[in-house]
């Protein structure tokens, strides 16, 4: 049997908006989305994932991305460690400033791409977002230099719009607005006017996952904003809607691959 290996080591970051992890790991990820654009490069090992235009596989020196809110999972291939660095991104410091190069949005339409003089790019912008002293003037303009690199040699093709069914989206709309409160599969089925395994079938057709591992990833989420705005783990856990911090700690780790403990102490 291979045995576990799972190293998720979140940086500190001083430009607002941009997380840093460094990742070793043969452990599987569960379908998720995040908030932020998703940038990272494989060092070693191979990776295999499912995304909205279907399989993709990254191998040593690939680029991957990810767009704010797209489903996607992550497993090793054959089993072995992949080691990768990622940086998380929030929307507003790319959508902004690329408005006039990109005019139609910012959206990455390539999960995993080979170009060696990106992965450089990407090397010494995460090089510069983790270093101690980060240059913010460098680190700015590396990171405008790096993603439009990667929009317009690439094209910024949005990937195919699948809007769900209404009955689906209603059930989205509550899931989304109020993530901390109790909801039962009967009350979202009652709120879109279907019986619980229309809904059911429906969501997860539309989404990708069940309401049940939806509504943990939006509690996940909420959560990681209450760690950044200075809660403690066990407020977290309480004001997002998990029982307790146990429960939180498990969710957490599992969609982002560190606990809540540690990656508040690297906002420190």
């Amino acid at each position: 049997m291979t045995p576990d290996v799972h190293r998720a080591e979140p940086h500190r970051s001083a430009i607002p908006g941009i997380e840093a992890y460094a990742l070793a790991s043969n452990r599987s990820f569960p379908r998720h989305a995040h908030d932020q654009f998703g940038i990272g490069l494989i060092a070693s090992g191979a990776h295999r994932s499912w995304s909205g235009i279907g399989p993709v596989e990254a191998e040593a020196g690939d680029v991957i991305t990810v767009n704010p809110g797209e489903m996607h999972d992550g497993n090793p291939v054959q089993d072995r460690v992949r080691r990768w660095r990622m940086l998380y991104v929030d929307p507003g410091l790319l959508s902004e400033p690329l408005m006039d190069e990109v005019p139609h949005g910012t959206e990455f339409a390539r999960p995993a791409v080979r170009d060696p003089l990106l992965a450089g790019r990407f090397a010494r912008l995460f090089a510069g977002i983790t270093a101690v002293a980060p240059d913010a003037l460098a680190v700015e303009e590396s990171l405008l230099r790096t993603t439009a690199h990667l929009l317009i040699r690439y094209g910024n093709r949005p990937l195919p719009a699948c809007e769900p069914p209404p009955s689906v989206a209603r059930a989205l709309r509550c899931l989304d607005e109020v993530p901390e409160r109790q909801v039962t599969l009967a009350d979202l089925a009652e709120l879109s006017g279907v019986t619980r395994f229309q809904l059911l079938r429906g969501f997860v057709r539309a989404v990708g996952i069940t309401p049940h591992a939806y509504l943990l990833q939006r509690r996940v989420r909420l959560a990681r904003r209450l760690l950044m705005a200075g809660r403690r783990p066990a407020e977290a856990a309480a004001e997002a809607g998990f029982a307790d911090q146990s429960h939180l700690t498990r969710a957490f780790r599992r969609q982002l691959g560190v606990t809540p403990a540690r990656y508040r102490a690297a906002l420190a």
